[in-house]
């Protein structure tokens, strides 16, 4: 693989890490370059905290081995799959022998080692992630992956079917680099590619689907990705309460910080079981929970009677999930800021009294127990939680004494 130009300040150049990790490999033969999103981001100038990786021209266990005569902590993370991951510093440097696939069945592949690096670079997705570069510098670019990056275009290494072949959640992969890094108009060969093969996207794990989601919603505007991938049929099986960008674009410009999962809420049709929707996507317990109060129509909130409703709110939900609600409401009138600048800032206090201090009044153990426990609580929140304990228990205690 022949040298095509060289970044000026690679970010890694003076990282004594990477000295110390090159001085291992050079000491045992071992060529090593830094590959993928590291390399794509120094071309972008983008300053991203990325954890490195590197590809190899040893088998794993030559690598291993190196590394520990090198006294640098080594975890064979992958094995099978020619990966092991060095510490140095507390620093993960994530190391992957080059590789072939000897067999693919869309889901998983079988690879075999190599030492022929445009062999590793023909197996890789799209051209400007079979951008390689080394500790100096020197770039090599078997695709012209550059030129594709600074066009913005996802374009498939190769034939874009046989690449999704080997792996079908390309497919959304396409559309997540898109989101992040494209700009109009998408790829035609990839486009009609992914149209051809959106039927087979449902054998996928819906964990590895999820993942590819989040990112794509994470990206600064992923609206245009979102409409291409419905237009392909993409979201068919995975997604079919979508419902539009139209929330997700004031999402955007209401957002203080971007959130895939609120992004996420913002897509789909009211009404949407959130708890199906976790099991298919394989969220987990939190997650689903945190879609299932986004989507719910109530309570509803009122952003126009002041803080001290806002409180209200803010104490029934919880703080996150009041700004939520409040975020994804674009009806919302009223100081929406304000209301959200409180809930990022305002901290609920705790009811000060308990069903211990009913049954100290002389109460039996029962549901007259928490139905005035919860009285008591309806009072102190409707007078903006200024009662202190003394003042709670007074009110409780008159509503024992009531007959």
């Amino acid at each position: 693989m022949k040298p095509a130009g060289r970044l000026e300040a690679p970010p890694w150049r003076d990282d004594p890490a990477v000295g110390t990790l090159f001085a291992a490999f050079s000491s045992a033969g071992i060529g090593a370059r830094f590959v993928g999103g590291l390399v794509r981001d120094a071309l972008l100038g983008v300053a991203e905290s990325r954890e490195p990786d590197l590809a190899v021209d040893k088998p794993p266990e030559t690598v291993m081995r190196a590394l520990e005569a090198a006294s640098i902590k080594v975890v064979p993370t992958g094995l099978k799959h020619g990966t092991v991951t060095a510490i140095i510093a507390g620093r993960p440097f994530e190391l992957t022998t080059l590789r072939r696939d000897v067999e693919t069945d869309g889901r998983r592949a079988v690879v075999a080692f190599t030492d022929d690096w445009l062999e590793d670079a023909n197996r890789r997705d799209f051209t400007f992630n079979a951008l390689y570069a080394d500790r100096d510098g020197t770039l090599y670019d078997p695709f012209d992956g550059r030129s594709d990056l600074a066009a913005g275009r996802v374009r498939f290494i190769g034939d874009a079917d046989t690449r999704i072949a080997e792996d079908r959640l390309r497919v959304l992969r396409f559309f997540r680099f898109y989101a992040w890094y494209g700009r109009p108009p998408l790829d035609g060969p990839g486009i009609d590619a992914c149209r051809r093969n959106a039927g087979v996207l449902g054998s996928l794990s819906g964990e590895r689907v999820a993942k590819e989601l989040l990112r794509l919603l994470e990206a600064p505007a992923p609206a245009d990705a979102l409409a291409a991938m419905v237009e392909a049929g993409v979201l068919d099986h995975w997604l079919p309460e979508y419902a539009g960008v139209a929330r997700l674009g004031a999402l955007i410009g209401r957002e203080d910080r971007p959130d895939p999962l609120r992004r996420l809420a913002s897509v789909l049709a009211p009404g949407t079981d959130a708890t199906a929707l976790g099991k298919r996507l394989k969220l987990s317990t939190q997650q689903a929970l945190r879609l299932d109060v986004m989507l719910a129509r109530e309570p509803a909130l009122d952003t126009t009677d002041g803080p001290k409703a806002w409180r209200a709110g803010i104490y029934h939900l919880g703080n996150n999930l009041y700004a939520d609600r409040l975020l994804l409401d674009i009806e919302a009138s009223g100081d929406w800021r304000a209301a959200l600048a409180l809930a990022r800032n305002w901290t609920p206090p705790e009811l000060p009294v308990s069903g211990g201090d009913a049954l100290a009044l002389g109460l039996a153990p029962g549901p007259r127990v928490g139905a005035l426990i919860a009285a008591v609580e309806r009072w102190w929140i409707d007078g903006d939680f200024t009662a202190d304990r003394a003042a709670c228990l007074a009110h409780l205690e008159q509503r024992v004494r009531a007959p």
